[in-house]
């Protein structure tokens, strides 16, 4: 099966553990994870000013490597993400802001990447 996931969890929560270790789990069973949506507090987890724990890595780092072993779409909401302070390069640029903070191998993109994702998938899973 084709599966999308639909990320709203703060790095701080356990919905983002879970998330991560869902994908995983269902790639490891043989399924398809052909993209993650990042919306609300998820998608701090795309932001490159993560600082997790001592001995653990930051969730982003986890996602991209997630990535690009199961080519999975890793796609960040671009009104969520600036709302948070969370910018690409084009957008830094736009907004005349100092810097980018987006982690490299997120895409900043809109809600319709997410209703595509909802037609062309057999599952969404939301994680909060």
């Amino acid at each position: 099966m084709n599966y999308a996931l639909l990320n709203l969890a703060s790095p701080s929560k356990s919905g983002c553990e879970s998330a991560y270790q869902f994908a995983c789990a269902l790639v490891a069973a043989g399924h398809r994870v052909s993209r993650i949506f990042f919306y609300g507090d998820g998608v701090y987890q795309a932001s490159l000013l993560q600082q997790p724990p001592q001995g653990s890595s930051p969730i982003h780092q986890r996602w991209v490597k997630f990535s690009e072993a199961n080519n999975t779409e890793l796609v960040v909401c671009i009104a969520a993400a600036l709302k948070r302070g969370i910018c690409d390069a084009q957008e830094a640029e736009r907004y005349n802001l100092a810097t980018s903070n987006l982690a490299q191998g997120f895409n900043l993109s809109g809600l319709g990447q997410l209703v595509d994702a909802t037609v062309n998938t057999d599952r969404l899973i939301t994680f909060g």
